[in-house]
């Protein structure tokens, strides 16, 4: 699925209107009539009777929505008041039409009225600011947000008002906190990352129509249900995506890398994971990482601990095989089996010991995952591992990590969001992305993928997809022998890290509370048999 920003989607809105296939009064009707069908929807028993609403409604096009609500639920038997942000002289013509339109059969009351008492209702309707908000909400709405939610339920228009819809970041001190939002047409970035899932709600898309118009060209994004499949075009760069199961079904359809693994072959077919790990007692995260390349399907895969860990961890593995790798000469004469395609290199691998591993791994020009211990090596020297890496390489750092790696960047994202489109985490990754020459995977519940090319897309373990148990040690550690054992099986760095994200938050939400790192690799069994037979997420 596409995940716009807010110049994005009004580029779409004004393609599809310059080419007349449809007016903005129509869209705004559209609009208004979505989200009383949402509301209906998410509270039934709200539309079984007769209820009082508050709208409020700004001075732009999304107060304009708001009047439509507003007219809709009074037709429905609703008590509804109004109250307007701004002057109605200077609302834009679709959003003043609709203000007229209401004003025949309703009060329209200054925003400067709506106080605590006036929030007493069983429907808050909030229709202030939209995706186009730029700055933070002034004193006065800022004071009265407050209200908002206490006493009745809240459904925000496109975005909470207050919230950056293409970041997630609240706009100064206040933002709106929403049970649901309807957003129209595509979903937004914003609702998907930072603090946009605590403050939206649930969200909701509503079609509008404009699937249907030629105007989505103006971006190149095309959604043929048969590309819908893809994982990135030259066309999509500007285009975040969120990464849905649909590649699964695109390796059945095109034979290419498979999640199945084909008929007729044998475990080389499926490459040969080396993973790096550390000295006696630290051997755990490798171990969990080797077992998710395994799971995942990686033909062979190959743990290398210091020779004095190689009892310890012989007795802890069977199916993994192992060999002992004490210094960088050892792992060179390792690396010349030509066979070792993919090497993961950072779990348990403790700082000296990456940085001097790391240089003759990346040397090979193998496709490597570096993780933990091999990012936080570099942290005093992070150009020094820039210049080494290439595009066959996939990052995975946590927030700290990647602000050892990338502190300026960090700096940037940790600053206060005083204007809109605020800097995001989307930004973030693919500024590092781009400086580092390769794929990173910036993780945490709203985890982003970004190429150099400046592709992107978002794994997002929020709403429906939330996994709250999979923040636990080691969980990171089987993310990474997922990507690597894909990357062994021949998946491009981009498509291995989207694909390896998603399973794994599909790994935890099969198994559930009490989740710990190593149950994720037992997980994907169920969860590629799901796939097999076509069925949805647990």
């Amino acid at each position: 699925m596409e995940l716009l920003t807010s110049a994005q989607m009004r580029a779409i809105e004004t393609a599809a209107i310059e080419a007349g296939e449809v007016t903005g009064l129509e869209l705004m009707e559209r609009a208004g009539r979505g989200v009383v069908d949402a509301v209906f929807e998410e509270w039934p028993e709200l539309a079984a009777g007769t209820f009082r609403a508050v709208v409020l409604c700004g001075p732009g096009n999304n107060g304009g929505d708001g009047f439509v609500v507003a007219r809709l639920l009074r037709e429905w038997g609703w008590a509804v008041e109004v109250f307007l942000y701004g002057d109605a002289e200077k609302l834009p013509p679709d959003a003043r039409a609709n203000y007229e339109r209401w004003a025949e059969v309703g009060e329209v009351a200054p925003f400067t009225d709506f106080d605590e008492r006036k929030s007493e209702c069983d429907l808050t309707v909030d229709a202030l600011f939209g995706t186009g908000l730029t700055r933070p909400l002034s004193a006065d709405i800022a004071e009265k947000v407050g209200h908002f939610g206490f006493t009745s339920r809240v459904v925000s228009i496109d975005v909470p008002s207050g919230l950056c819809a293409d970041s997630g970041r609240q706009l100064g001190e206040v933002a709106v906190c929403a049970d649901l939002t309807v957003t129209f047409q595509f979903l937004k970035s914003g609702q998907f990352i930072g603090g946009g899932p605590s403050q939206c709600g649930r969200v909701v898309t509503h079609d509008i129509g404009l699937l249907r118009h030629d105007s989505l060209k103006v971006l190149g994004v095309f959604l043929d249900p048969r590309r819908e499949t893809e994982f990135r075009k030259p066309d999509w760069t500007g285009v975040v995506r969120m990464k849905t199961r649909a590649f699964y079904e695109y390796d059945r359809q095109t034979g290419g890398s498979r999640l199945s693994k084909q008929d007729n072959a044998h475990k080389f077919t499926h490459g040969h994971a080396l993973i790096l790990a550390g000295g006696a007692g630290k051997g755990g995260a490798a171990r969990m990482a080797a077992r998710g390349a395994l799971r995942i399907g990686a033909g062979l895969v190959t743990v290398a601990p210091t020779p004095g860990a190689l009892q310890e961890n012989a007795a802890r593995l069977d199916a993994v095989m192992l060999q002992a790798v004490g210094n960088a000469e050892a792992l060179a004469r390792v690396l010349e089996d030509g066979r070792i395609n993919a090497v993961c290199l950072g779990p348990g691998l403790g700082i000296e010991r990456a940085r001097e591993m790391v240089p003759v791994v990346l040397a090979t020009g193998r496709a490597v995952v570096l993780d933990a211990d091999a990012l936080t090596a570099f942290a005093g020297a992070p150009e020094a591992l820039f210049d080494m890496l290439h595009e066959g390489c996939v990052l995975t750092p946590h927030g700290g990590e990647f602000a050892r790696l990338f502190p300026d960047i960090a700096e940037k994202l940790a600053g206060p969001a005083e204007r809109g489109p605020a800097y995001s985490k989307l930004d973030a990754a693919r500024e590092a992305a781009a400086r580092a020459g390769c794929v990173m995977l910036f993780k945490g519940p709203d985890t982003v993928i970004a190429g150099p090319d400046g592709a992107c897309s978002v794994n997002a373990a929020v709403y429906d997809r939330a996994a709250p148990w999979l923040a636990t040690a080691g969980a990171g550690d089987v993310l990474a022998g997922f990507i690597t054992g894909l990357m062994a099986r021949g998946f491009a760095a981009m498509q291995a890290a989207e694909a390896a994200a998603w399973l794994h938050v599909e790994c935890a939400r099969e198994f559930g509370p009490g989740l710990i790192a190593e149950d994720l690799p037992e997980m994907l069994p169920r969860v590629l048999a799901r796939l097999e037979a076509g069925e949805g997420a647990p």
